[in-house]
Order: structure tokens, then sequence, then C-alpha cells
């Protein structure tokens, strides 16, 4: 069992930047694959990046590639998701995501097995 909780989530203007952790439960957090998701309103839940047990291997979707960085600390239980270059468009609800197997067809239909609640960015224009 794992559970996670988001925090970072805020209020930021178009260009900038924010960091998203996620705090997981559970001494297994290190065998775990990590995924960040998101949801706009009025929109189906979208792929952001995922991110290997030891934090070598990353997927991102395009929308987000270059801008945003997936990355974990698992002494600390922790994963986190840096975004730059913030746009109005980045506006959803994120949703971190935990599971023990990771390929990225996987990944990006968000076949993971955990989730947290959500934490809400909006970026203003």
């Amino acid at each position: 069992q794992v559970q996670l909780v988001e925090s970072g989530g805020g209020l930021v203007q178009a260009g900038g930047s924010l960091r998203l952790s996620c705090a997981a439960s559970g001494r297994t957090f290190s065998s775990y694959a990590m995924g960040w998701f998101r949801q706009a309103p009025g929109k189906e839940r979208e792929f952001v990046g995922a991110i290997g047990w030891r934090g070598v291997i990353t997927y991102y979707a395009d929308s987000v590639k270059g801008r945003f960085t997936i990355s974990r600390d698992n002494a600390k239980n922790t994963v986190y998701l840096q975004m730059n270059s913030l746009k109005p468009e980045d506006t959803a609800v994120y949703y971190c995501a935990a599971d023990p197997r990771l390929t990225e067809p996987r990944a990006r239909r968000g076949q993971f097995g955990y989730w947290g609640q959500g934490t809400q960015v909006t970026v203003s224009s």
C-alpha cells in the first residue's frame, strides 16, 4: 500500500515556476515508479510525465518537454515536478501516482495503481 499526498500548488503568473511535491508513505517507495498527471476543467486526465524507481528513466508529454522536470528523492519518499515557463494552459489539478511496474505505454495510459488527491495549479495570463 502506498499513500500519496501532493503539495506545492498555487497561483502563478505566466512565465513563472512552481515545484510540486508528492510525499509517499510506506517503506517500499523506492521500488515504485511515479507519475504526474493533470486534469483541467472539462477535460480528460492528461499524462504529464513519469520516472522510474531509480530516477534514471523519465518520460514526458510533448506539451511539457523542456519545461517540466521530474525528480525523486528515495531517502525522503518524495517525488517532485519542477515546472518552469508556465503557461495558462498548464492550469489544472495535478495528481501524482505510483505503481511498481513501469513501461512507457503503461505510464502514458495512466496505468498506475495508487493516486493522490491532487493539488491545484493556476497560471494567470
